[in-house]
């Protein structure tokens, strides 16, 4: 007797809806704020990082912190450095020290491209996010910044001020 295949539920049939169906929702578990306001973020790329079994189960229980955190290239390949996940409370011999440096998994081309933006002067790789993906795997979003001057800041957050009036005065203005 042959076995039937459960069928979709969904009233199209299984396949995707285009724009506006929902696709797999990532989770965020921190988010690096501070980077785009001191780097002017250009080209983004998602990244793995080589975690230990305790590390994951940390990361679960509570989130990590990658403000003050940094990626480098050694020896063609990428690390991250600066990110302090919390030692995971059942794990007794097998934690790892915190603030150890993770290697992130990319492509052997994209870390060669990336290494060659990285040598202009002023450009530096930062994590921007670090989160779940749709298969429950921990990724980090890197980005290639310039560093911002003082008076770019400055520009921005002035930029940032009259939108929110502009949208302010819009939203009064539709009552």
């Amino acid at each position: 007797m042959a076995r039937r295949r459960p069928q979709p539920t969904s009233t199209t049939g299984g396949r995707d809806r285009g724009k506006n169906s929902q696709g797999p929702q990532k989770r965020s578990i921190s988010k690096n704020r501070v980077a785009r306001h001191d780097y002017e973020i250009g080209e983004t790329w998602e990244a793995g990082i080589e975690l230990t079994g305790t590390e994951v189960k940390s990361i679960r229980e509570r989130p990590c912190q990658i403000r003050d955190s940094f990626c480098i290239i050694r020896g063609g390949e990428a690390f991250l450095v600066g990110v302090h996940i919390h030692p995971y409370s059942n794990g007794g011999v097998w934690n790892v020290d915190p603030d150890r440096r993770r290697r992130l998994l990319m492509h052997r081309r994209q870390i060669a491209l990336i290494d060659a933006q990285l040598r202009t002067k002023g450009m530096a790789l930062v994590p921007l996010e670090l989160y779940f993906d749709e298969h429950n795997r921990v990724k980090l979003c890197v980005g290639i910044g310039r560093g911002k001057k003082l008076f770019d800041k400055r520009r921005d957050m002035a930029r940032r001020d009259s939108d929110r009036e502009i949208q302010r005065a819009l939203k009064l203005r539709g009552r």
